[in-house]
């Protein structure tokens, strides 16, 4: 199997799955957060390398009060359950996304998981919590200009690569293959920049019920198209 070295994820599909099940919305996300630990094992023993999932997007504080803060609660909770599985796995978490908006104690768990597993050599797996495409672009460029008025880099220094070092993913290759889950096929302000020549993969199944054989359909068919990095 030709396996993508970088797969992104939107986790599409935790609402409906509760709603389908005569579940509050909020038991939908639980069962979501509880399948990122599948997923990433499944994802690291099929020989994947990185791991992007889209978890919060800058969009979503506009949902219901209720809903936003349920979500915060477990984020936080699965980001302390996250330490022993990052340390059980041999993983490393980053946190992608302007974490200034969470309460500090969310972001201090961030920091902590981020410090405690930079040196884990199993799979890199990315979170991106408050985050939009859109807005890490514009956050890119004002460190570009004031790294500009500082007189660090030139006008004729910018180039592509030098614009990807001012983006949140500076360190991380390119995504291969995006999947979003539950039907939807858009990329809702996710990873503009860095998708620009990776295949798209969509998939009616809800994210609780994507398990380790929808990932491996999935790379499945990523490996019978016709990769020609942008040649015609």
């Amino acid at each position: 199997m030709s396996v993508p070295e970088h797969v992104a994820i939107i986790l599409d599909g935790n609402g409906r799955w509760a709603k389908a099940k005569g579940l509050p919305r909020t038991a939908g996300h639980t069962a979501g957060a509880k399948n990122v630990e599948v997923v990433a094992e499944a994802a690291y023993n099929m020989g994947v390398k990185y791991l992007t999932l889209y978890a919060f997007s800058t969009e979503n504080w506009n949902r219901p009060e209720e809903e936003v803060k349920a979500l915060m609660t477990l984020l936080e909770s699965y980001l302390k359950n996250c330490l022993k599985t990052a340390k059980k796995n041999n993983m490393r978490i980053r946190v992608i996304g302007d974490i200034s908006r969470l309460e500090p104690s969310l972001q201090d768990k961030i920091i902590k998981l981020e410090e405690e597993s930079t040196n884990y050599t199993g799979l890199n797996l990315t979170i991106a919590i408050n985050y939009g495409s859109r807005d890490e672009m514009v956050r890119g460029m004002k460190r570009l200009y004031e790294d500009i008025a500082d007189g660090k880099i030139t006008k004729d220094d910018i180039t592509e690569q030098t614009f990807g070092k001012y983006l949140d993913t500076w360190d991380l290759p390119d995504p291969d293959l995006m999947i979003r889950t539950s039907g939807e096929q858009r990329l809702s302000n996710y990873l503009l920049w860095q998708l620009a020549y990776a295949e798209f993969y969509f998939t009616p199944v809800p994210w609780p019920d994507f398990h380790e054989s929808e990932l491996r359909e999935a790379i499945e068919a990523y490996e019978n198209r016709d990769r020609r990095y942008g040649k015609v």
